[in-house]
């Protein structure tokens, strides 16, 4: 059987409306120690304060094939609306301003 939309995704058993967001960051030059410690730290935070927000996974990547990613983490949020509106969510927001200059990120989501 060939799985080419979400909708077959029922069909081997997956929770089509439950999505995964995952991501990797590289750090940029001259990131302390201590500004990674706080993205762990506001990450893991962000559970209990983003509705639809079901569980969260963060940390130092251990893989030898991280291609320079030091940081990893996914996010189980109970529908495609739910990652939505994380996205513009103040504390993600928050979050993202002192963040993003510190990082190359790359994310990935998908139903399951």
């Amino acid at each position: 059987m060939q799985i080419k939309l979400s909708s077959d995704l029922a069909l081997v058993g997956y929770n089509a409306g439950m999505v995964v967001h995952t991501f990797a960051f590289r750090w940029k030059a001259g990131v302390s120690e201590d500004q990674k410690l706080r993205a762990l730290a506001e990450i893991r935070g962000l559970q209990g304060q983003i509705p639809g927000l079901l569980e969260t996974w963060v940390g130092v990547n251990v893989s030898p094939r991280s291609l320079g990613y030091e940081l990893g983490g996914a996010m189980k949020f109970t529908n495609r609306s739910a990652l939505d509106a994380y996205g513009a969510h103040p504390v993600h927001q928050k979050l993202l301003q002192w963040l993003m200059p510190l990082i190359d990120p790359i994310e990935v989501d998908f139903e399951a």
